[in-house]
């Protein structure tokens, strides 16, 4: 089948029997749209994520004019033995033909996109509790997440003898490290062991962080009135110590709107001064999943010219702050800089729910249902119900147990069909609960894929798909 004839571009689109009807319904307005000729060939096989490169090269008929072979996504594997068969150029499309218009009309990542200019200090909280080997690991860890600064974090009350030793350690591994303290019998021995930034300095230390020779980060006495943070700065700076100015973000329900306005203020009065946010008393206290929190924080510290953040990761839900401020960081310098709203940029911060739920219509299931040949089981999640579908088989739900209680009646007699065996039966239960948890959430689920949970996901293997990899072809 071919179409088109003015484009220069012909892109051969290669599939199989069950998605050739949706294909040849969405393929035509595309082409027009965004203008190229095409032709659709339909291999022997049902499914089309059942295919391989081997496979295809040996049965697709490429015209003369193609100047692209779109295969589907699942053949994602080796495409040596399918481009020896042919001069045209190959594409691994999208795993799903709802996704084509996206495919076709996606943007360009901006060249100059993943830039940033906010670096993060990373706390391990209560060194002091910590073995050497404990602190390094999760040195390592975050460093790998993003951070760019390590910040070995003191105990208030007690005077930590360990610290020189620490930072000495944490130095010797290349790490930038940053003493958590107000202390200067700790902070002292940690600067001489290598530390290159001081958490912090106030009236209370601040005559003797003119003899540190390293950086320092400026807080005031009191937060709320910003008192001594003034006195505090000039003195700092006519000894000519390096310092960032940090004025100290409150939690909410303990002044946080009031915080943000003394950044405000901070700015007004230092224009050029360096700033930190410690981002850490939001994200950590706040009940709140803390991608959303972070990002939000970066976005006022990018428009502000804060320079640096703070982050904490102790509570469960902060876990990956590292991450989600290395992503945010990155985001935010690229809308604020262009101008532009921080949206469809980032899709690793989309944690919780897609940016948009891809799901097939239950009249196309009910569809499959009666074509498909193979007594293979295909799940879907859609009009808020998982559905299961074979051989003249089409069950659904909103309780997978319901279907499963269906499904053990469905084979001879009212009995188990005889593919349902114990492995089978704990596919369908682990697919169907994915794609439960996809309805419950608002995510797109596509059968032998993990759910996308940005930056946390978790990539799975296709064990069902490639299980029989020969199973439902023709010659």
């Amino acid at each position: 089948m071919t179409a088109g004839s003015s484009p220069t571009e012909h892109i051969h689109f290669v599939t199989g029997r069950l998605a050739q009807h949706a294909l040849e319904a969405s393929v035509p307005p595309l082409a027009e749209d965004v203008g190229f000729a095409y032709s659709i060939d339909v291999l022997p096989i049902t499914v089309a994520a059942l295919m391989s490169p081997e496979w295809i090269a040996k049965r697709m008929q490429v015209p003369a004019s193609a100047t692209k072979i779109l295969i589907p996504g699942y053949c994602d594997g080796d495409l040596a033995p399918l481009q020896q068969a042919t001069d045209v150029p190959i594409a691994v499309g999208p795993r799903d033909l709802r996704q084509l218009p996206a495919y076709f009309n996606r943007a360009p990542a901006p060249n100059d996109y993943g830039k940033y200019d906010i670096q993060i200090i990373a706390e391990i909280n209560h060194c002091p509790r910590l073995t050497l080997d404990d602190i390094l690991h999760q040195a390592d860890l975050l460093r790998r997440d993003g951070a760019d600064v390590i910040d070995v974090g003191c105990e208030p009350g007690r005077i930590w003898k360990g610290v020189a030793d620490v930072v000495n350690a944490l130095c010797d591994q290349g790490h930038r490290v940053s003493v958590d303290s107000l202390d200067p019998r700790e902070i002292e021995p940690a600067v001489r062991a290598g530390a290159s930034l001081v958490l912090s300095v106030n009236s209370s230390n601040r005559e003797a962080a003119v003899d540190w020779g390293t950086e320092v980060i400026a807080i005031p006495d009191n937060p709320k009135s910003l008192e001594g943070l003034d006195e505090t700065v000039d003195m700092l700076a006519k000894a000519g110590v390096p310092l960032r100015i940090d004025p100290i973000l409150e939690p909410i329900a303990f002044g946080f709107a009031e915080s943000l306005g003394r950044y405000l203020e901070i700015r007004r009065r230092y224009p050029d001064a360096e700033m930190m946010m410690g981002v850490g008393n939001l994200s950590e206290l706040t009940d709140v999943d803390s991608a959303g929190v972070n990002a939000l924080l970066l976005g006022f510290c990018q428009e502000v010219g804060i320079r640096s953040v703070l982050t904490t990761q102790v509570i469960n839900w902060a876990r990956s702050s590292v991450r989600e401020c290395d992503l945010a960081r990155r985001l935010m310098y690229h809308a604020v800089g262009n101008h532009v709203p921080p949206k469809h940029l980032e899709a690793n911060l989309l944690m919780l729910r897609d940016e948009q739920v891809t799901a097939t219509p239950v009249a196309e299931i009910e569809e499959l249902a009666t074509s498909i040949r193979d007594n293979n089981y295909r799940i879907f999640a859609a009009d808020g119900e998982v559905h299961l579908v074979s051989h003249e088989l089409h069950l659904h739900d909103a309780d997978p147990f319901i279907i499963m209680e269906q499904l053990q009646r469905a084979g001879p007699d009212g009995g188990l069909p005889k593919n349902l065996d114990p492995g089978h039966a704990f596919y369908l239960g682990y697919e169907m609960c994915k794609s439960l948890t996809a309805l419950t959430l608002g995510k797109t689920y596509e059968q032998d894929e993990a759910l996308d949970w940005g930056l946390a996901t978790r990539a799975e293997t296709r064990h069902y798909l490639k299980k029989h990899p020969q199973r439902d072809r023709t010659s």
